[in-house]
């Protein structure tokens, strides 16, 4: 089974030391791990220009074409997103907007995989939730299955305090504690579903 993070930081920094922790943990488990990074990329938003519906590409050609062959591929999808203003990156924004071309191909493209969400916050409670619930909302738009770690202390999803350092984050282990339960209940899901 293939998993695909996209790790949606401009920078690569702590919320991409925590997805790579999760890809790595899960490659041990047997999975194939791809990780899209947004640093240096080029992702433009969505025009909603509709040319998608009567062609069935986007007409923007950027970096989002990596994004597209990889979602068709994934049977997993971790969305990693550092808060930002109380909610996700703009990059992901964008990703997530940019996502309508698949549907415009086959609407049911990404239906049934399973989706997973990692927020990372300069505090420890500055948006994670709400980050999750966009993350999650995502997946449900797209028929995606999305995975939280359970009822105590992961319900929405993997969530860290970076404090904006490496160095804090990997002490984090609260958050360690929210990845592992998270990551626990998506290969379960994987293995159940796919």
């Amino acid at each position: 089974m293939k998993i695909f993070g996209i790790c949606a930081s401009p920078r690569n920094n702590t919320t991409e030391y925590v997805l790579k922790n999760a890809l790595s943990q899960l490659e041990q488990d047997g999975f194939e791990c791809e990780m899209f990074t947004c640093q240096a990329k080029t992702i433009k938003p969505c025009m909603h220009c509709d040319y998608c519906l009567e062609n069935k590409r986007c007409i923007i050609e950027d970096d989002m074409l990596e994004v597209y062959k990889n979602l068709q591929e994934a049977d997993g999808i971790i969305l990693a997103t550092p808060v930002q203003s109380g909610g996700i990156s703009s990059n992901l924004s964008a990703i997530m907007d940019r996502t309508r071309a698949l549907e415009a191909i086959d609407y049911n493209l990404l239906r049934g995989k399973i989706g997973m969400s990692i927020a990372v916050g300069g505090d420890r409670t500055g948006g994670q939730d709400f980050a999750h619930l966009k993350n999650v909302t995502y997946f449900m738009i797209h028929g995606i299955i999305p995975v939280s770690g359970g009822p105590f202390g992961s319900n929405l999803g993997a969530s860290f305090w970076s404090n904006d350092s490496i160095e804090d984050i990997k002490q984090d282990d609260y958050g360690m504690e929210s990845l592992n339960r998270t990551l626990h209940e998506f290969k379960n899901f994987l293995n159940k579903y796919i």
